[in-house]
C-alpha cells in the first residue's frame, strides 16, 4: 500500500460539501456496536539531551497469546511508524532492567510490569512503572509507581529530568470497522475520546460512510467512499488546527488482507502546508507537531 504522506502535497484533495457532511449531535454508536481492541500501541517520545541532542524514544506495546510484550528503540532521527526499520529491544519479563548502547550514548531500562493493570488492549493504565535514563540521567518517567521507580540505583534523581514530550503514537487494530482510542494533541490539552468508524448506511457496505466523532460528537462523516477512498479534513480543536487524513483503497478494494490507515496530526499556523512524510527527517527536530495514526485491518490477523 502507498504510504499515506505521500498521497498529498501542496494541491492535496481537500474535502468539500458534495461528500462531506459538518458536526453533528447524532450517536457515535448504538449500543450493539462495540469498537475493535488495538492489538499493538507505539509511543514515540522526543528527548532533549543534555549535550545538545535530540533522542527518539520508541516504546511498543502489544498484546501476545497469554501475555502482554513490551519493546524500546532509541534513535537520533525521527520517521514514520511505516519507515521505523531500527533494532528493537525485547524486555521479556515483567519486571527488571536493561542496558545498551545506542546513538553514542548508554540507555538503561527499568521497568516493573507484574501488577499492572490493563484495559481492553495491551498498553497499561495503572499498577506499573517504566523509567529510561540516558547516560544515566532521567529521560522518561512512565506510570503511576514514582516512589518506586525514582528509588532506583544508579539513577541520578537529584537533577531535573531531561526535557521529554510524546510526538506520536500509532495503534493498530484488525477485527471490525469501529476504532476507538484517547489522544492527546498537545501539552496543554486534554485527552480527547477519538472514534472512527467505517460503515453503511441502509445498504451493508454497498455505500461505505467514514465518521469521526470526538468526545462523542460526530466532527464529520465522507460519503461515496468507494470514490473517496483518500482525502483529507481539518479539525479545530484545543487551539489547534489538527489535518485528518484517510487511507482506505486496500480496505475497500482487497477481501482478504485490506488494510486502512488514519493520521490526526497538529500544525502550528493557518498558513502551514499538509505535513509531508519527506520532510520528517529534515524538519522534525524542530517542530512542535503530534501525530496520531490508526492502522486498521478489517479481517483479524
Amino acid at each position: 500500500m502507498r504510504s499515506l504522506a505521500s498521497c498529498y502535497s501542496e494541491h492535496a484533495i481537500k474535502v468539500s460539501d458534495s461528500y462531506c457532511s459538518g458536526p453533528s449531535d447524532q450517536a457515535c454508536l448504538s449500543p450493539y456496536q462495540t469498537p475493535s481492541i488495538p492489538s499493538a500501541v507505539s509511543c514515540m517520545y522526543k528527548v532533549d539531551v543534555l549535550s545538545q541532542r535530540i533522542l527518539f524514544i520508541i516504546l511498543t506495546w502489544c498484546n501476545k497469546l497469554l501475555s502482554h510484550g513490551l519493546s524500546i528503540n532509541v534513535s537520533d532521527s525521527v520517521s514514520s511508524p511505516s519507515k521505523i526499520n531500527a533494532d528493537f529491544h525485547h524486555l521479556r519479563k515483567r519486571k527488571g532492567s536493561k542496558t545498551f548502547q545506542s546513538c553514542n550514548s548508554k540507555i538503561e531500562v527499568f521497568w516493573d510490569l507484574s501488577s499492572a493493570y490493563y484495559d481492553p488492549g495491551p498498553e497499561p493504565i495503572s499498577g506499573f512503572y517504566v523509567v529510561v535514563s540516558v547516560d544515566s540521567e532521567l529521560a522518561l518517567l512512565l506510570g503511576d509507581m514514582d516512589e518506586e521507580a525514582t528509588s532506583l540505583q544508579g539513577l541520578k534523581t537529584n537533577s531535573p529530568q531531561l526535557r521529554s514530550s510524546m510526538v506520536s503514537r500509532s495503534e493498530h487494530f484488525s477485527g471490525n470497522s469501529i476504532y476507538s482510542s484517547k489522544a492527546q494533541f498537545c501539552d496543554s490539552g486534554k485527552a480527547h475520546d477519538v472514534l472512527v468508524k467505517c460503515s453503511g448506511e441502509e445498504d451493508g457496505l454497498k455505500n461505505p460512510v467514514l465518521t469521526v466523532c470526538i468526545d462523542n460528537k460526530t466532527i464529520f462523516q465522507v460519503k461515496r467512499l468507494k470514490w473517496n477512498f483518500r482525502g483529507n479534513q481539518t479539525i479545530f480543536l484545543d487551539g489547534l488546527l489538527v489535518d485528518m487524513m484517510w487511507d482506505l483503497h486496500d480496505w475497500l478494494f482487497k477481501e482478504d488482507s485490506g488494510y486502512a490507515v488514519f493520521m490526526f496530526r497538529t500544525r502550528s499556523g493557518l498558513d502551514s502546508r499538509l505535513w509531508l512524510e519527506e520532510n520528517l527527517d529534515q524538519k522534525g527536530q524542530d517542530r512542535a507537531e503530534f501525530s496520531f495514526f490508526i492502522c486498521a485491518c478489517k479481517n483479524p490477523e
